[in-house]
């Protein structure tokens, strides 16, 4: 793709930003926007009492967050490299406290809809994040910290889960959101305090096209995966979206490979390293989700079924916090495997412990302790992983489209996470018991699951082996260069 000369960024910017604080604040904002993914799971039973709606009504407002974020997250990437990450990082944290806001003040389906969608738009921090990061950080610093920005989203999400179960059971509902909104205006007010511009752009025009075409494939494919248990996999409505998305999908591929400015450089994603980083991507959000469905579900089943363990919601949040923390934990070790052997490696490494970690609990699933073990080890195996793919994806394309192709990235885990979810549900749906007139997925189908969650794990070690084996001094040069290139031309 051709690109227009760099753009300066204004003579307010720091010439030299403090590392540590760039990396702690942009850290600090992928763990609240996170946070938005396990805010309402606490809530989520009682939605439609909450809110005067029918269960399937009531289920939007998760799935509004979730159609949000695929259409946002390549966008914001990609308006992030045209016209400056920091703006798009500010102006996604903005949709995230405008969400809680109108979340906060709903007693209604509609503007609760509305609020969850916002918060769903603000899902590219992240991806912003660490393409701010490769722009402004000293080399060295680079790969500890683009791994710790991954990490983010594990730590928001599992510290997030105790926090909200706290607040559901201590306090009225909509205190969740008033304290999204709040987490969101701090955040807000450290970027602009110390996080600069990257003098990094692209220019150009923006894809409008491409934008309304990858939005309505994404959310007619996403759409049918998330509902179709509820609409019946065979009715019409579901075979239809997927219909559409094909046909879609297909014409926004063929305009992409034929427009001057894209919004996706499919012939960037198709390099070798990039699209088998992201086949791994959907691989490995598959394995991720499959955990944070099967645990909370054999915490929460009664004791009379031999095999649950009848705890609270808070219990199960308490369960799941340390798998956040062993991310963040092992994020460092994460880098330095990639710096001594290359992020192949790690990627790889960290497939082995998700799959391992899935063969555990398989034979650990009666004790709480067995759970704390497997969510723990299986964080582990993700910490390493979600720290390598963006050295991977920034590994193999130019500065002023990093912001698109880790967005890219992103998105590739959210399908991943949303096939896991859908597939769960009609495993656990069909492998059942009755307990006291009552059906409850079975053992077997738990185990089904976590089966499968080990098998998305080894499919990406194999899709992981197949990447270009690369020193780490191959892989320094472009992250390094790419910021004091830019400034060269000022």
């Amino acid at each position: 793709m051709s690109e227009a000369p760099v753009q300066p960024a204004g003579s307010t910017r720091p010439a030299r930003p403090n590392p540590n604080a760039v990396v702690a604040v942009l850290a600090l904002s992928g763990i609240t926007v996170s946070l938005m993914q396990t805010l309402v799971i606490p809530i989520v039973p009682e939605l439609p009492k909450y809110l005067d709606a029918s269960a399937s009504n009531a289920a939007w407002a998760v799935t509004a967050t979730l159609l949000a974020a695929a259409v946002a997250t390549p966008v914001a990437g990609r308006l992030g490299d045209m016209f400056g990450k920091r703006l798009m990082l500010l102006v996604s944290l903005v949709l995230l406290v405008s969400g809680s806001v109108v979340a906060a003040l709903s007693d209604t389906l509609v503007p609760m809809i509305v609020g969850r969608t916002l918060q769903g738009l603000a899902a590219a921090v992240v991806p912003l994040g660490i393409s701010i990061m490769r722009d402004e950080l000293p080399p060295e610093r680079l790969a500890g910290s683009t791994a710790l920005m991954s990490a983010s989203l594990g730590v928001g999400g599992a510290l997030g889960l105790p926090a909200a179960a706290f607040i559901a059971d201590h306090y009225d509902w909509h205190v969740l959101f008033w304290t999204s909104a709040a987490l969101g205006v701090v955040a807000f007010a450290l970027v602009m305090l110390l996080v600069p511009e990257s003098k990094v752009r692209s220019g150009g025009r923006f894809d409008a096209v491409g934008a309304v075409g990858l939005a309505v494939g994404l959310v007619s494919v996403l759409l049918a995966v998330s509902k179709g248990a509820d609409w019946g996999w065979a009715s019409g409505t579901t075979l239809g979206l997927f219909a559409l998305a094909v046909v879609v999908l297909l014409a926004w591929g063929f305009f992409e490979l034929r427009t001057a400015q894209p919004l996706v450089d499919l012939r960037t994603t198709v390099r070798r390293q990039v699209l088998f980083t992201n086949l791994a991507s959907i691989a490995f959000g598959f394995s991720m989700f499959a955990m944070s469905l099967v645990i909370p579900q054999l915490l929460q089943l009664p004791t009379q079924t031999g095999y649950g363990l009848g705890r609270s919601m808070l219990t199960v949040g308490l369960v799941m916090a340390p798998q956040g923390l062993v991310m963040m934990a092992f994020a460092p070790l994460s880098a330095a495997i990639t710096k001594a052997r290359g992020p192949k490696v790690t990627l790889m490494i960290g497939a082995v412990i998700v799959a391992a970690g899935y063969g555990l609990n398989i034979v650990l699933m009666s004790e709480v302790w067995h759970l704390i073990l497997v969510s723990c080890v299986i964080g582990a195996g993700v910490g390493f992983a979600y720290g390598a793919m963006p050295a991977l994806i920034m590994g193999a394309v130019p500065a002023s489209e990093t912001a698109a192709a880790n967005s890219l990235n992103t998105l590739m885990r959210s399908i991943g996470t949303s096939v896991a979810s859908a597939l769960a549900g009609v495993i656990l749906a069909q492998m059942t018991i009755s307990l006291g007139g009552t059906t409850l997925p079975s053992e077997n189908g738990f185990k089904v699951v976590m089966a499968i969650g080990a098998g998305a794990a080894v499919l990406a070690f194999v899709l992981a082996s197949f990447l270009p084996g690369r020193r780490p001094a191959d892989a320094e040069p472009a992250p390094a260069t790419a910021a004091p290139a830019a400034e060269s031309v000022h």
